[in-house]
């Protein structure tokens, strides 16, 4: 278990210093409030390349209940060839029981091209606790039953056998925290472990963090970080995937 206790390390110390990415403004007015950001660069000549990542958060709050979705996608092809295609796409519903204890169901949808997804797809539901519920601080621990639904651009060899797909129930538990840190800047992270009940002993580990400074009324500018783990990622596929990407995020409040 040591690149499972790396990430968790790695996400504790990074949550606490408060490095995470753009959000969208979070009050219980029943209001869609939205980010939306974009990375763009592109090279010719001696260097042909083409990078393009997109980041999208949109919330709907209020004192009883809170709708979340979120979009992470990366596109990059250099000398002509396509070498990243990655999206994740979500949404959570989280239900206050009180001002302690939450329940939560959500959909995870997770495409990459070079991990031989096409796609992945989570259903989970679970309950929480608000650790930590104030303006300039939140922390929450959570922790439910999932099931996920593996399809294979390849068949390749899981538990054992040659498939095409794989289908199994998952125990996903979870940290998640958001920081304002200043007047103009703003910070967020998100760690979750989702278990194989299927066949134990396996697991996939993912955590995102970033860090959002305004420039301007409701432009940011933004840095963010992805890690995957898959202990299990299939024969010739590394287990981590990492991105880190910049770029400037725009509101609508």
């Amino acid at each position: 278990m040591p690149a499972l206790r790396t990430l968790v390390c790695a996400a504790l110390a990074t949550g606490a210093a408060g490095l995470v990415q753009a959000q969208a403004t979070v009050k219980p007015d029943g209001q869609w409030r939205a980010v939306f950001g974009l990375g763009l660069s592109n090279s010719s000549g001696n260097t042909d390349s083409t990078n393009l990542s997109m980041t999208g958060d949109a919330v709907r709050a209020t004192d009883l209940d809170k709708w979340a979705i979120y979009l992470n996608s990366n596109y990059a092809r250099s000398a002509s060839v396509t070498n990243t295609e990655q999206i994740r796409l979500g949404g959570r519903y989280e239900r206050n029981f009180n001002t302690t204890y939450f329940g939560y169901g959500g959909l995870d949808l997770e495409k990459n091209r070079f991990a031989n997804l096409e796609p992945r797809s989570m259903l989970s539901a679970g309950v929480g606790w608000h650790v930590i519920k104030s303006p300039p601080t939140t922390f929450n621990i959570f922790g439910g039953l999932g099931y996920t639904a593996d399809k294979y651009r390849d068949p390749m060899v899981i538990g054992g056998e040659l498939r095409d797909s794989y289908n199994y129930a998952s125990l996903p538990l979870g940290e998640e925290s958001t920081h304002k840190l200043t007047a103009t800047t703003s910070a967020r992270q998100r760690l979750v472990v989702v278990a194989n009940l299927k066949d134990t002993g396996e697991y996939r580990a993912t955590w995102d963090a970033g860090l959002a400074v305004a420039m301007a009324r409701g432009v940011n500018l933004t840095l963010s970080l992805a890690a995957l783990y898959n202990s299990e990622p299939g024969l010739g596929r590394k287990s981590t995937d990492t991105l880190l990407t910049t770029g400037i995020a725009v509101k609508f409040d």
